[in-house]
């Protein structure tokens, strides 16, 4: 997928709660490059070292640079590798790589790299593929029943159904807010029957969400609010600055970002919350609902802001009840009715 966002990779986001994310660093750059795209502050004054917080980490054979870059691009390989390791005050230790790294940001280091061969890689399969999927909730309801389809990156689909057809539940499903009763959903390369727990926010933050209500935090500026998205992923306020006044120029609202929620009309406040979304360059688009409360013009804006985002390369499923809006804009359609897929139109065609 094409980043929208004008930036470089070494300033992408890597603060990762979760799952120290080796897919993400670019391992043919130089040594420092890397070390700096994670967050360690090089220390020219130490020969061959790294510091990290108050930490120096330094290496006998091979330039401690050798060995942070061999990690990162084969931990499988290195994770092991025993360097030096000078605390404050002088006390040198022995310690691996990997303990050391994973010490320094608080976090797991899966050093088997998902290279197993039934391990399934978002480059080579649909974005979205649910299979023989059913989900009935405790209290009876049958929300969705064999429900089978696929979705491939860079798609524009419409879901379209009546109230009560299970369209939300789809959208839970993908969230992982709900599980299946049985099948397999496969999301963005999760296989949702067997993801972790730990796996969920990472998972998550590779959507961006469109809400029908907007959802906008009142006390916030729409700076702010867009903003937000980013402070809980750990991005830098330098990072934040710029992407956010990017995404509010593609919505249309970079001049007002000092305004408030209730300063804005509905269709500027779902504006704002398509900024959001976008904002952390997601793969995955999810909007619910977003032209249910504005007027048939800005429901219109809104599609084609959606559609704009779709061409950039991001993939955009859409949850909606306008049959004629749908007709207009000529995509993917799929019909949800009691729980099953009854059409799946590539054309836009819809009764």
């Amino acid at each position: 997928m094409k980043d929208i966002f004008p930036v470089s990779e070494n300033e992408r986001p890597t603060n990762d709660s979760e799952m120290f994310d080796f897919d993400a660093f670019p391992v043919e750059e130089d040594a420092e490059d890397i070390l700096s795209s994670l967050d360690f502050t090089f220390d020219s004054n130490v020969p061959n070292g790294v510091q990290a917080n108050s930490d120096i980490l330094s290496s006998g054979t091979d330039t401690n640079s050798d060995i942070l870059k061999e990690f990162v691009s084969a931990p499988e390989r290195s994770s092991d590798k025993t360097i030096s390791f000078t605390q404050e005050g002088g006390i040198t230790t022995q310690k691996n790589v990997g303990e050391i790294v994973e010490e320094v940001f608080d976090t797991p280091i899966d050093t088997k790299k998902k290279k197993r061969k039934d391990d399934y890689s978002p480059s080579n399969l649909p974005l979205i593929e649910f299979r023989g999927v059913y989900k009935t909730y405790d209290n009876g309801t049958k929300a969705l029943s064999d429900v089978n389809l696929r979705i491939n990156k860079g798609e524009f689909v419409f879901v379209v159904g009546k109230s009560g057809s299970g369209k939300s539940t789809f959208i839970k499903l993908m969230m992982h807010e709900e599980k299946p009763n049985a099948g397999e959903i496969i999301v963005n390369g999760y296989k949702m029957s067997s993801i972790k727990r730990r796996e969920v926010p990472k998972l998550r933050r590779s959507m961006g969400i469109v809400f029908q209500d907007f959802r906008l935090i009142p006390t916030m500026t729409v700076f702010e609010n867009v903003a937000f998205a980013m402070r809980v992923t750990g991005a830098s306020s330098r990072q934040i600055r710029k992407r956010v006044s990017y995404a509010l120029n593609i919505v249309g609202l970079g001049d007002k970002a000092r305004s408030r929620p209730t300063e804005l009309s509905g269709g500027e406040q779902q504006r704002v919350g398509l900024a959001r979304a976008l904002v952390n360059n997601p793969s995955l688009i999810i909007a619910d609902e977003p032209t249910g409360n504005v007027d048939p013009a800005m429901s219109y804006e809104i599609v084609e802001l959606l559609t704009e985002i779709n061409r950039r390369g991001t993939t955009i499923v859409m949850v909606t009840h306008e049959h004629q809006l749908v007709r207009d804009f000529n995509r993917r359609v799929i019909m949800i009715d009691h729980g099953t897929v009854v059409a799946d139109s590539q054309d836009g065609g819809i009764q």
